[in-house]
C-alpha cells in the first residue's frame, strides 16, 4: 500500500533524509521513530505531497507521490503535527469545508462527517467553535478531517502530543480499530504509543534508517548478548565486583532496588550457569534469575546512539 524506495531530501549541503527505503502492507499500523530532528516530520511531508524529494519513489495504493499527485494525494488522509484548524468555524463547518475541498460529492458530505464525528468523539461539541476547544478536542478535530474521505492511507504525525492520559487512551483505542480497514503510518518519538498501537516498526537516526521490522522480532532482539535479571535475599558489598569476575560476564549494573543486579553476556555465551553456582556458593539466597528482554526504550537507544 506504500512503498518508499531510496527517499533523499537535501537542503544546500545538509540532508534532511539520507536515501531511506520501507514499505507498509495493507491494513498495517506502522511506527516511524526517531529522536528529535532525525527526519521524521520532513519524510512525512514528502510522503503525503507537502513537499517535493531530492532523490526516490514514493508510491501510495499504486499511485507515484511525484508523477501521479492527485491521484496519490486522494488516498491519503493527513494528520500534521499542528492540525490545520480554522479556530473561527464550528466543528461541523470545519468537517464540511474540508470535505468539499477533498471532492466529496455533496450527497456524501452530511453522512461522512456524522461518521467521522462519532468515530472521534466529537458529536457533543459538534456546533462549538475550534477556538473554544480543549486540546483534546482539537486533536481530535484534526484526526477527523483526516478520515472524512475516508482514505486507505493515514499519516499521523505524534497525534497524540500535548493529550492527558486519558484522551492518549482514547486517541490510541481510535487508531488501532481503524487498522485492517486503513494502512497507518504513526510518526511519533513516543515510545508507548508504538507498543500499544503499531505492528511494524521503523527508526530513523539523522536521516538513515538504522532498523525497518515488526515490532516482535525488535523487541525479541538480544543484539547476541544474554541479559540475566537477578534478585538475591543476602547480597553483599562484594557482590557487584563476584558477579563481574565471573566467566562470560561483559557488564553488571545494580538495580535501583538494591537486591537486584542485571547482568550482560558476552555475545554468544550464557553464564547463567556459573552465576547460579556462584550464588550458592557465597549463600546470597537467590530469590529470582530469568533471562531478560531489551526493552523497545533501550533497543532505541542502543540503536540511535550507535
Amino acid at each position: 500500500m506504500i512503498k518508499v524506495t531510496n527517499l533523499t531530501k537535501q537542503y544546500g549541503e545538509f540532508t534532511a533524509v539520507d536515501d531511506i527505503s520501507f514499505s507498509v502492507g495493507k491494513g498495517k499500523i506502522l511506527g516511524f521513530l526517531g529522536p528529535n530532528g532525525a527526519g521524521k516530520t520532513t519524510t512525512m511531508r514528502i510522503l503525503t505531497g507537502f513537499m517535493p524529494a531530492t532523490a526516490g519513489q514514493i508510491e501510495i495504493a499504486g499511485f507515484d507521490i511525484f508523477r501521479q499527485p492527485m491521484e496519490a494525494r486522494r488516498h491519503i488522509g493527513y494528520l500534521p503535527e499542528h492540525p490545520p484548524l480554522y479556530r473561527e468555524l464550528t466543528v461541523v463547518e470545519y468537517l464540511r469545508l474540508v470535505s468539499k475541498l477533498k471532492g466529496l460529492p455533496r450527497k456524501q458530505i452530511g453522512e461522512r462527517v456524522d461518521i467521522v464525528a462519532s468515530q472521534c468523539g466529537l458529536t457533543d461539541v459538534i456546533d462549538n467553535r475550534i477556538g473554544v476547544l480543549s486540546k483534546g478536542y482539537k486533536q481530535r478535530v484534526g484526526l477527523a478531517q483526516a478520515l472524512v474521505n475516508d482514505p486507505p492511507v493515514l499519516v499521523l504525525d505524534e497525534p497524540t502530543i500535548g493529550l492527558d492520559p486519558n484522551q492518549i487512551k482514547e486517541i490510541r483505542e481510535l487508531i488501532r480499530s481503524l487498522a485492517g480497514e486503513h494502512t497507518i503510518i504513526l510518526s511519533t518519538h513516543i515510545l508507548p504509543e508504538v507498543t500499544m498501537t503499531c505492528e511494524d516498526v521503523v527508526i530513523i537516526n539523522k536521516g538513515r534508517v538504522v532498523t525497518a521490522s515488526t515490532l516482535e522480532e525488535l523487541t525479541n532482539q538480544t543484539n547476541d548478548q544474554p541479559r540475566i535479571y537477578l534478585r538475591l535475599a543476602r547480597p553483599t558489598e562484594n557482590t557487584e565486583k563476584k558477579l563481574r569476575e565471573t566467566p562470560n560476564v561483559l557488564k553488571v549494573t545494580r538495580g535501583v532496588e538494591p537486591d537486584t543486579f542485571t547482568v550482560v553476556g558476552e555475545p554468544g555465551a550464557d553464564p547463567s550457569a556459573d552465576i547460579g553456582v556462584l550464588v550458592l556458593q557465597h549463600d546470597w539466597g537467590l530469590l529470582e534469575m530469568r533471562q531478560q528482554r531489551e526493552s523497545l526504550e533501550e533497543i532505541f537507544v542502543r540503536l540511535t546512539n550507535e
